[in-house]
């Protein structure tokens, strides 16, 4: 029998047994069962994020990956006359750059190293000197790196200055303990496979129902249109295009089991101690991570790669992953680096056999060969 692969990435993660075998039931689109499990799914995340509808919070579903909840917010909640100012420290702050230039939205850009976080005191200036702008968005885990960005101090910045704030938050929620409302957060989107360790299929927005409200109308894209998912939803329960069912019975029997771990804080304290075990490891090993430990979240690392010049990633990871352990290459634009994941289905255990499989493998010479 095959090894089962253990994924140390920021997702598609490594599920569980009982999460995918929730999708061995097909289920109709207007099936009593589909429509209960998505409502009890919309108020679960927004007692994740410590609010509620009673509290004038909403919780919007777009199919797709994140990235297609992130472009639904962008397109959909900054208006003709609005301005958008992006905070950017890696490739996700940068994607919403460009939706921003896609969907022509008028848009400032304040960037930061891809080693140094959003600073709330630079976010001050800008606005303080560029009082036209309206909307803020801003990436919580930068996956780019695996750094965190303060959002809750961003957020108060934000709301000094009446501005509508909007987080990127795919990384990290279900593995942070986030409140939306200590936050000042209005926008909070995430996805179904990331750590609430679901599997693809959709995003969700968990927002201010006051500040979705006047996204009605100004929806650059008919799939993506913000208030007509959610309109649709509230009327009947029913998705205005074709459901991803499955994906939504998995995450339901997810969020099952991220309550029974304990919660939120629980999730999070075994995704910290994934990380202590791996950068132990890792340093026992001569690896050096690329940020410094104050900014390094607990979700995933960036390694540089080893100083002898003969190293090849390629074979690296394709011995990893003839052992059962698949990682995921570096995205940094100044260093050569690769990033391993802390989240998912995976154990202080699992985090100590990748690091021996890593020991095998470096002291393989094969692993410092270019591949043919």
């Amino acid at each position: 029998m095959t090894q089962k692969k253990l994924l140390f990435t920021p997702g598609p993660l490594t599920t569980s047994l009982t999460v995918k075998e929730a999708m061995l039931e097909d289920v109709g689109s207007r099936d009593h069962e589909f429509v209960h499990a998505v409502k009890e799914i919309r108020n679960e995340l927004l007692q994740l994020a410590h609010v509620s509808k009673e509290e004038g919070y909403e919780c919007v579903i777009i199919q797709g990956s994140g990235t297609f909840g992130i472009e639904s917010v962008i397109s959909s909640a900054v208006g003709k006359d609005d301005v958008l100012l992006v905070l950017a420290n890696g490739a996700y702050g940068e994607r919403i750059a460009k939706m921003a230039t896609i969907h022509q939205l008028n848009h400032y850009v304040l960037r930061f190293a891809e080693d140094e976080i959003v600073t709330p005191e630079a976010t001050e200036v800008f606005l303080k000197e560029h009082p036209d702008v309206t909307h803020v968005a801003c990436i919580h885990s930068e996956t780019t790196t695996g750094l965190l960005n303060p959002v809750e101090a961003i957020g108060a910045v934000c709301k000094q200055h009446n501005v509508v704030f909007i987080v990127d938050a795919m990384s990290s929620f279900g593995g942070v303990e986030m409140n939306m409302k200590a936050m000042q957060i209005d926008f909070l989107v995430s996805s179904s496979n990331k750590c609430i360790e679901g599997v693809p299929g959709f995003a969700f927005v968990l927002c201010q129902k006051t500040e979705l409200e006047k996204a009605k109308g100004q929806a650059r894209s008919l799939t993506l249109d913000l208030y007509d998912q959610w309109k649709g939803l509230e009327a009947n329960g029913q998705f205005r295009f074709t459901p991803p069912t499955l994906s939504i019975l998995a995450f339901r029997q997810a969020l099952k089991e991220l309550e029974a771990e304990g919660g939120v804080k629980a999730r999070e304290q075994r995704y910290k101690m994934n990380k202590k075990m791996l950068d132990e490891g890792m340093a026992s090993l001569g690896f050096k991570e690329y940020l410094q430990p104050g900014i390094q979240g607990h979700i995933i690392t960036s390694f540089l790669y080893p100083d002898d010049a003969d190293f090849n990633f390629e074979n690296f990871y394709n011995q990893l992953s003839e052992r059962g352990f698949v990682i995921y290459p570096g995205k940094l634009s100044k260093a050569n680096a690769f990033r391993i994941g802390n989240i998912g289905q995976i154990f202080p255990d699992d985090v100590r056999a990748l690091i021996a499989a890593i020991k095998e493998v470096m002291e393989n010479k094969k692993v410092m060969e270019v591949a043919l």
